[in-house]
């Protein structure tokens, strides 16, 4: 009874330790599986999460390459720009010196034109001198017989006048009769102040040394014919010249050298017309000087050494 009792509890151990163990080892089964499968999933994910950052550092590779392709272009039009800047840099240096030279040669050049103004200004003057010298002189003269005479004589013409050539002008009926070459009483008076006034201003030796010559000119109308009216003009003009020499020895001595007549005849009239007014006026002994040309040419030799250096430079 008791080895019937110990056998059933044998038999009763023995089929409930079989099946625990076989749950055990299905269940150790099922949990490696399951720890496989989330193995082979983790790498499938892996796998999959790396060929995706592959796949993005591909594409940042590439757009990488493409930056320094950009920034390699951009380096280039950089430089080129450089390039060109200084290339602008040096053409406006360039021009700046250029300018700057500009300047200074236009300042010079200011320099020298004003300069040449100034000495050619000067050179107006001293020429404007001579010029009005004769003006000067006849004008001395007309005041000094005026002085001694009057302006005018008993039927109110004038004695002596300056012409717009600058001529002392004496009217024809004040020392002639008509078609005559006999110098008048009343004449007279007035030719011997003249000759007075001309010694007076011959006498300053400044005066004289810019005088070439006094010349004595008759004039007469267009009426008769050319050659009685070029005799009577010269014999006129003569009469006046002698006359003066006479009356002032000093004169003819001193300075006959500067005295001069000469004929016109009816060639040089003051007005034109055929009325008696225009005769009247066209009649008369006219009074000129002439300027010494070496005078003259004096001053512009002396201007042109004055500037030869100037010239040179330029």
């Amino acid at each position: 009874m008791k080895n019937r009792k110990r056998y059933a509890s044998s038999t009763i151990s023995s089929d409930t330790f079989w099946p625990s163990f076989t749950d055990l080892i299905s269940t150790f089964v099922l949990i490696l599986f399951t720890l496989i499968l989330l193995a082979f999933i983790q790498n499938i994910v892996k796998g999959n999460n790396l060929d995706f950052a592959r796949k993005q550092l591909m594409d940042t590779e590439k757009k990488l390459e493409e930056s320094k392709a950009e920034i390699s272009q951009a380096e280039n039009q950089l430089r080129l720009i450089n390039d060109e800047l200084a290339d602008t840099k040096a053409e406006i240096e360039a021009g700046e010196i250029a300018l700057k030279l500009s300047q200074e040669q236009i300042d010079e050049q200011s320099k020298i034109i004003a300069e040449s103004n100034r000495e050619l200004g000067d050179l107006r003057s001293k020429l404007e001198g001579v010029a009005l010298l004769r003006v000067n002189v006849l004008q001395n003269v007309k005041q000094s017989v005026e002085k001694n005479l009057g302006k005018t004589n008993a039927q109110g013409e004038p004695l002596v006048s300056i012409s717009q050539a600058g001529n002392i002008i004496i009217n024809e009926s004040l020392v002639f009769d008509f078609n005559s070459a006999t110098i008048k009483p009343e004449g007279e008076a007035l030719l011997e102040k003249l000759a007075d006034a001309f010694k007076n201003v011959l006498d300053n030796s400044k005066v004289r040394r810019n005088i070439e010559s006094i010349v004595i000119q008759g004039h007469t109308d267009s009426r008769g014919d050319e050659d009685t009216n070029r005799k009577l003009s010269a014999a006129r003009s003569g009469a006046v010249t002698n006359y003066m020499f006479k009356v002032n020895p000093t004169l003819a001595s001193k300075y006959g050298e500067y005295f001069s007549s000469s004929a016109y005849s009816e060639f040089r009239p003051l007005v034109l017309g055929t009325s008696e007014e225009a005769y009247a006026k066209n009649r008369r002994i006219e009074i000129s000087i002439v300027v010494r040309d070496s005078e003259v040419q004096q001053i512009i030799d002396d201007y042109l050494e004055e500037t030869k250096d100037l010239l040179e430079e330029n």
